[in-house]
């Protein structure tokens, strides 16, 4: 029992008991039993309007504890807030508002919400107002128009109010300065161009670093035929020197039976008979060594290439050389592919996405310490796809870590001998770029089975 109600039952019981008293000593007639009849209704409403008035104040006092919640709510909202009828008279500001405008509540209380804003976007704004009672208008730009009547671009969101009894009663508009939204895009949208920046940077290291460890791979490549080379132009080189001891005495009008007899001694005839095959083995050299220089700009080579159409075999084929030249393991290779294969796609990220996964292949054997290392590799093709699968026999991959396996900077290796990125630009490069897909998975017989499937046209 609460205050109030102890001091009506000390108010209640005395009057009560002294009616019932004096009743009592007239108890005999019915007059005075109506007269104890009306006394205990009367002690009954009373005692229910004692009890109303309890409920009255607590509700009072509730009503007071949420208006204020509200109250607080609003004045902690960094967004400004309006509150106005259907007729457009303000009904309730938030100091969000009265901080961008500099306009007092009391003030705007009761004014057109047009006042906030020019009038040459009072017509705009109430068409906006008038077409949304049903639903939501979000961020509409308008200016909003302050106390030094400068103005304050905004973006206004409004929502249509109604009342307890669900009839449409006003709108609650609010809104934020959009210069502020502007600053925020801003960061953000340098935050992510550095980020960009960041993952380009390193991403093009990753590949410098493949680079590296392809060069005694490429090397060999270039080896044979610039060797080749080398020999073919020593030959033209006593050639030449031949050819002009033998033209000199032509031109010296020796006799023909001493040209005749020069001729026989430097072996003119097969000179001249070698001179085409060896420019033409020359040329074959010098194309060769020009398509492994376009083969690294391509591989190294950070935007995007276009598209082409070109043999994937050879491709494979140079991949698979370039990364077991380079290597100290020399596994046993086993290959079920056909000896042409056309497709129309990056030939330069196809080409790195193969060195990574060969590479990777081969590292794994490598710190297993096997004695009969050996990779598969397998093409499965379909109508409008085909399935490369590269496959080692190593310590295979844990399960836990299969889900990670193309996270960035998530290696396995020990550290400094890897960075985490190879597998993670493959599959990037094979969605993005070449439109296909990167997936990995343990097989039975031990070891990791990685598929990149291509469209055979992109």
């Amino acid at each position: 029992m609460n205050s109030l109600q102890a001091q009506q039952s000390k108010k209640q019981t005395p009057l009560s008991g002294i009616l019932m008293s004096k009743l009592a000593k007239s108890a005999g007639s019915n007059e005075d039993q109506v007269w104890i009849d009306v006394i205990q209704q009367m002690d009954t409403i009373y005692t229910e309007l004692v009890q109303n008035q309890i409920e009255l104040e607590q509700k009072n006092a509730e009503l007071e504890n949420t208006q204020l919640f509200i109250k607080n709510v609003m004045s902690s909202m960094s967004e400004v807030l309006i509150v106005c009828d259907i007729n457009y008279s303000i009904l309730q500001v938030n100091s969000a508002l009265e901080t961008v405008t500099g306009l007092n509540e009391k003030v705007l209380s009761g004014q057109s919400v047009l006042d906030l804003f020019p009038v040459s976007q009072h017509a705009m704004f109430l068409d906006l107002l008038d077409k949304r009672q049903a639903e939501p208008l979000a961020d509409i730009e308008i200016d909003l128009v302050c106390a030094k009547k400068n103005h304050v671009l905004m973006s206004i969101s409004c929502s249509p109010l109604y009342s307890h009894k669900k009839r449409f009663s006003g709108y609650v508009i609010t809104g934020r300065p959009l210069g502020e939204l502007r600053k925020a895009y801003s960061e953000l949208h340098q935050a992510h161009e550095t980020l960009k920046n960041t993952q380009q940077h390193l991403i093009q290291s990753e590949k410098m670093a493949s680079l590296g460890r392809l060069v005694a791979g490429v090397a060999h490549e270039l080896n044979n035929p610039i060797s080749f080379l080398y020999a073919n132009m020593y030959a033209l080189q006593g050639y030449e020197q031949k050819l002009q001891t033998y033209f000199t005495a032509v031109h010296q009008n020796n006799g023909s039976k001493t040209c005749e007899k020069l001729r026989l001694d430097l072996n003119i005839d097969k000179v001249i008979k070698d001179l085409k095959p060896l420019v033409a083995g020359s040329l074959e050299g010098a194309e060769r060594v020009s398509d492994i220089v376009k083969n690294l700009r391509q591989f190294a080579t950070p935007q995007q290439q276009k598209k082409t159409h070109f043999d994937l075999i050879p491709v494979i084929r140079r991949a698979t050389a370039w990364v077991l030249n380079a290597s100290l393991l020399k596994p046993e290779i086993k290959t079920d592919y056909p000896e042409q294969l056309e497709l129309t796609n990056n030939e330069g990220p196809i080409h790195q996405i193969l060195i990574n996964l060969i590479q990777n292949a081969v590292d794994s054997m490598e710190e297993s310490d096997m004695h009969s290392p050996q990779l598969t590799i397998n093409i499965e093709q379909a109508e409008t796809e085909i399935k490369i699968h590269i496959q080692d026999n190593g310590h295979g991959i844990k399960s836990q870590d299969l889900v990670r396996i193309f996270d960035p900077f998530f290696t396995t290796k020990p550290a400094g001998y890897g960075t985490g990125l190879g597998l993670y630009i493959s599959y990037g490069l094979a969605v993005e770029q070449c439109h296909g897909d990167l997936s990995v998975a343990d097989h039975g017989q031990g070891g990791a089975r990685f598929t990149l499937t291509l469209p055979m046209a992109s």
